[in-house]
């Protein structure tokens, strides 16, 4: 069966997650209904990563199988490739969405390839206007506004603190039969020439709520009500607890996830599986 690759981009403010919700506007929800126009029945999807509500992706990847006919039928009567057709078309009935959700490319995949097991990493930023003096209300919907100043230097020093392997259960809200056990390969956080503080966070994989809250203690280590050292203080709880503050969602984008050469796609994807299976 062909499988295809969609690389996606969306505005998390005009939904609430990427999860389907019945009765609720996500990202699933608006993929799957423009899918099932141009496929014509319901085609389920495997994403890299489910973002919260209100957060935004500019790298979101997800995978679909389609059948050799449904494939071919694509390009039929048109002169350009199956692949070329469904992203013309898909694009044509996601562009109802108002620019929310954007299709930037289709590409056939390996057999092997899987969105969510076949990854290496991923990567978020996420922005914040620290004071009402660097608040910019055109780009509200995608900075988180703070209203201590926050130092940076402390900030960064945190999240450096907590690189590494660890189990990262006390910044993961607990789901059942998921290891919260997690590879932090870089947390860096710089400000930048307008006075906007920005972060970068990359990881193996990350767990339910996990960067929002790394983020947030960050924050309170930043404006004074937290002593530095916190968080690795709180790696050794490994237990999720009234503590934990969650970073505002909009501030946060899935910027990009890495994967492997094809030939180690699926070796990847089984070490992965093992891995969350022994947890």
């Amino acid at each position: 069966m062909p499988r295809l690759r969609l690389d996606l981009a969306y505005d998390g403010n005009a939904y609430h997650g990427w999860a389907a919700q019945p009765g609720l506007p996500t990202v699933e929800g608006a993929l799957r209904e423009a899918l099932a126009t141009v496929v014509r029945r319901p085609v389920p999807v495997t994403v890299a990563g489910r973002t919260d509500a209100g957060v935004h992706a500019r790298g979101q990847v997800v995978h679909l199988d389609l059948s050799e006919e449904e494939f071919e039928a694509l390009g039929r009567g048109r002169d350009i490739s199956p692949v070329d057709a469904m992203h013309r078309r898909l694009s044509g009935v996601l562009g109802r969405e108002d620019g929310a959700l954007v299709l930037h490319a289709v590409r056939e995949a390996p057999a092997d390839f899987d969105a969510r097991f076949s990854a290496l990493s991923r990567t978020y930023s996420y922005r914040m206007a620290d004071q009402q003096i660097r608040w910019d209300p055109l780009s509200r919907r995608s900075t988180a506004w703070v209203r201590s100043a926050l130092d940076e230097t402390l900030m960064d020093l945190e999240a450096m603190s907590v690189l590494g392997l660890h189990n990262f259960g006390s910044f993961c809200k607990p789901r059942d039969r998921s290891t919260t056990v997690r590879e932090l390969q870089e947390f860096r956080i710089r400000r930048g020439e307008d006075g906007v503080l920005s972060l970068r966070i990359t990881a193996d994989a990350f767990c339910h709520h996990m960067v929002r809250a790394l983020v947030g203690a960050c924050i309170e280590v930043g404006e004074g009500r937290r002593e530095p050292g916190w968080l690795t203080a709180r790696l050794g709880r490994a237990s999720w607890d009234q503590d934990v503050r969650l970073a505002p969602p909009h501030g946060l984008v899935l910027d990009s996830v890495q994967y492997p050469q094809d030939a180690h796609l699926r070796a990847r994807a089984r070490q992965t599986r093992a891995l969350r299976e022994a947890s």
